[in-house]
């Protein structure tokens, strides 16, 4: 996966998550996979995708029971 593809991809994962919020966990796990890609290829993580990765896993955590 080049730069274009993971770009285009977190252009999907973005416009699913404006217009799909009840989907938010799966968009959640893809949004992972591809900063994990991202940093593998050696890529720059921009900062408000991790912001957004960090508040993500905060409030998956909390839906946590126990």
């Amino acid at each position: 996966m080049d730069r274009e593809e993971l770009e285009a991809e977190l252009s999907i994962l973005l416009t699913e998550l404006e217009g799909e919020p009840e989907d938010a966990h799966e968009i959640y796990l893809r949004l992972k996979q591809l900063i994990g890609n991202m940093k593998a290829f050696g890529l720059a993580v921009p900062g408000d995708l991790e912001r957004l990765e960090r508040e993500m896993d905060a409030e998956f955590s909390a839906d946590k029971p126990g």
